[in-house]
């Protein structure tokens, strides 16, 4: 097994950092061949999700996420905490906080339009994130 913690820093809400040649780098650094990457974000307002990271999937992504849990509903959580994040939890958890990748002949195994991506949501963004990036095979 190898283990190894990636950092990410985000800028503002709905950032949408590809985390691939961070992964792929990863992979390469534990020898591993065939097996899995498993990947877990230590933030309980960002996600994990893979998607084709161009423009336009990156502004659905964010509209769609608007959606489900919009900025101006009223959530539980900011009446308690008063930091305002509550729609942040309730998108992290929506899209959850892990991933699995195989891993074929030392590479990830993602199609051809897929990387693995990092969404920050939290409404008080600009802050670095820890990804915990296991990689177990032979």
């Amino acid at each position: 097994m190898y283990r190894k913690e990636i950092k990410a820093t985000s800028h503002r809400e709905g950032d949408i950092i590809d985390l691939t040649p961070d992964m792929q780098a990863a992979v390469t650094e534990s020898g591993v061949k065939r097996g899995l990457v498993h990947l877990f974000v230590q933030h309980s307002t960002a996600a994990l999700t893979t998607i084709e990271y161009e423009p336009g999937v990156i502004a659905d992504m964010q509209r769609a996420l608007s959606a489900l849990a919009p900025d101006a509903a009223t959530y539980a959580h900011n009446t308690k905490w008063g930091d305002g994040n509550g729609r942040s939890h309730v998108k992290a958890a929506l899209v959850g906080p892990d991933l699995v990748i195989p891993v074929e002949a030392g590479k990830l195994m993602c199609g051809t339009w897929q990387q693995v991506v990092l969404l920050e949501l939290d409404v008080n963004a600009g802050r670095t994130r820890s990804i915990v990036c296991t990689i177990t095979g032979e």
